[in-house]
C-alpha cells in the first residue's frame, strides 16, 4: 500500500480550465479552451426540452446483442418496475439493432419489423412498455443499413420518423454505419432531426456517431444526446480498459453537454460479465460525476442483488441528475493512476460531489485538502456509497481506496465559517 497526498488546483484557478484528460500512455493532462455556448437549442427539432437532466434507461446491445424478442423486452420492462429502477429515475427501454431485416419495406417504403422477434407488432410492445410507466426507444442508422446490416433510414428519414411516431416511440437512436458518400455527419443527422419535428410527436433524438467529425461542435444543437466515443464493449463482455478509454475521451468534451444536449460515453457496464462489482460501482460513479446519460446495459432479469443496488443508488443518481448540469472536472492527478474529480451541485452553501478514484491495481491511501476544492475551513461530508454522514471534518479527508475503486463524497462548506 502506498501513501498518496498532494495539493490540487484551487477552484478559482480551476475555473480557467474546462477539462483535463488521463492518457493511457502516461501522465498527460490536456487543458482545453472553453468552447462557445451552443448557438441554438433544438427549438424547431421536435426534441427541445426532452432531457433537462441526463436521460436514464436500459438498452439491449451490451448484454443481449440481437438475441432478444418481444417476450424478453417485456420481461425487461417488468424488471425495471419490480427492481425499483423505474422509481429511481430510469425511463427508457431502448430496442437496439436487429429490428427490421434488410429489404423489409413495402412498396411504399414503410418498415416492417421482424415478425419472429415481434409477433404482435411493435405498437403492441410499445403499449406494454407505456403501461408500465416507461418510455420506448427504437434504433436506426444514417445509412441504408444498420451496423448489423438491418434496414437503415437513409432517404427514408421522413417516412421512418412518421412510422416511429405512429408506433408510439419516445426516443430514436440513430447509428453511423454505412455512411453515405457526399454528406457530413451533421447533414445526415439534421435530416432525421427535421423529420422528427415534422411528425409533431416529441421523440428524444440520440445521435450515435461515436464522436466522429468533431461531434461536440455540432451535435449539441442537433440532438438531445450525442455519443462522444466508440462502443464501450461487445455484447455479453465488458472490458475495464475500454471503460476507462470511454470515460477519458468523454471528459475531453463533456463541457459541451448540458440541458437537453448531453455528452454520452456509452452504456453502463454495470453487471456485465468481465468486470467486478467494485469496478461496476466505480463505473457508475464516473458516469454520474460526468453528467452522463445512465443507460443500463446488463441483463436486468438475471442481475444480482449487488448490481441492482448499484444501479438504484439514489444518492449517486441525484449527483448525475443534478439540475445544474455541470460535469465534473479533474482537480488532482498526483501519481499515475490516481485521480480526484469534483462536480458543483445545486443547493445551499455550494455543495460538491467528489470522486476519489484509484485506477491502479494496488490499494492506496488518499488525502485531499478542502482548500484544493476552494473550501477554506471545515466541511460537512457524506459518503454516498456507505450512505453515511461523516460529520464536519477539519481541513480535509483521508481514506484507503482499494484497486479500481472509488470513494464518492458530498462535501459542503461549514456555513458557520466565512468564505474567501
Amino acid at each position: 500500500m502506498r501513501q498518496v497526498t498532494g495539493r490540487v488546483m484551487p477552484r478559482r484557478v480551476r475555473q480557467c480550465f474546462q477539462q483535463r484528460a488521463w492518457q493511457t500512455a502516461g501522465l498527460l493532462i490536456t487543458v482545453l479552451v472553453v468552447l462557445p455556448s451552443v448557438a441554438r437549442a433544438q427549438v424547431d427539432s421536435g426534441t427541445a426540452m426532452l432531457a433537462p437532466t441526463p436521460p436514464m434507461g436500459w438498452a439491449n446491445w451490451n448484454s443481449l446483442g440481437c438475441d432478444y424478442d418481444d417476450g424478453k423486452i417485456r420481461a425487461i420492462a417488468d424488471k425495471m418496475v419490480s427492481s425499483g429502477m423505474r422509481d429511481a429515475g430510469y425511463q427508457y427501454v431502448i430496442i437496439q439493432e436487429c429490428i427490421v431485416p434488410f429489404g423489409h419495406r413495402d412498396k411504399d417504403g414503410t418498415l416492417h419489423p421482424d415478425p419472429a422477434k415481434f409477433p404482435h407488432g411493435i405498437p403492441a410492445l410499445v403499449a406494454y412498455i407505456h403501461s408500465k410507466g416507461l418510455k420506448a426507444g427504437i434504433y436506426t442508422d444514417v445509412g441504408t443499413k444498420t451496423c448489423a446490416k438491418y434496414e437503415g433510414s437513409f432517404q427514408h428519414e421522413e417516412l421512418d420518423a412518421r412510422t416511429f411516431a405512429a408506433w408510439g416511440i419516445d426516443l430514436i437512436e440513430e447509428d453511423f454505419c454505412f455512411k453515405p458518400d457526399g454528406f457530413t455527419a451533421e447533414q445526415l443527422y439534421d435530416r432525421m432531426r427535421d423529420a422528427i419535428a415534422r411528425t409533431g410527436r416529441p421523440m428524444l433524438f440520440y445521435i450515435c456517431n461515436w464522436g466522429h467529425e468533431r461531434a461536440w461542435m455540432w451535435a449539441p444543437k442537433v440532438g438531445n444526446v450525442w455519443r462522444s466515443t466508440q462502443d464501450v464493449g461487445e455484447p455479453g463482455r465488458a472490458e475495464w480498459n475500454r471503460i476507462l478509454r470511454n470515460f477519458d475521451q468523454n471528459a475531453l468534451h463533456a463541457s459541451s453537454g448540458g440541458r437537453n444536449h448531453w455528452s454520452d460515453p456509452d452504456m453502463l457496464e454495470v453487471g456485465v460479465p468481465g468486470i467486478s462489482d467494485v469496478e461496476g460501482q466505480s463505473v457508475f460513479s464516473l458516469w454520474a460525476i460526468s453528467a452522463a446519460p445512465l443507460w443500463a446495459g446488463n441483463d436486468l432479469v438475471s442481475m444480482s442483488a449487488k448490481t441492482q443496488s448499484i444501479l438504484t443508488n439514489r444518492e449517486l443518481i441525484a449527483v448525475d441528475q443534478d439540475p445544474l448540469g455541470e460535469p465534473g472536472t479533474l482537480v488532482l492527478q498526483e501519481e499515475t493512476g490516481f485521480q480526484i474529480w469534483a462536480r458543483p451541485l445545486a443547493g445551499k452553501d455550494s455543495p460538491q460531489a467528489v470522486v476519489v478514484f484509484n485506477r491502479t491495481a494496488a490499494q492506496a491511501k488518499v488525502t485531499i485538502r478542502w482548500e484544493d476544492l476552494g473550501i477554506y475551513g471545515d466541511a460537512e461530508v457524506r459518503d454516498l456509497w456507505a450512505h453515511l454522514d461523516l460529520g464536519v471534518l477539519p481541513g480535509g479527508y483521508s481514506s484507503n481506496v482499494p484497486a479500481h475503486s472509488v470513494v464518492v463524497l458530498r462535501v459542503v462548506p461549514d456555513p458557520r465559517q466565512p468564505s474567501r
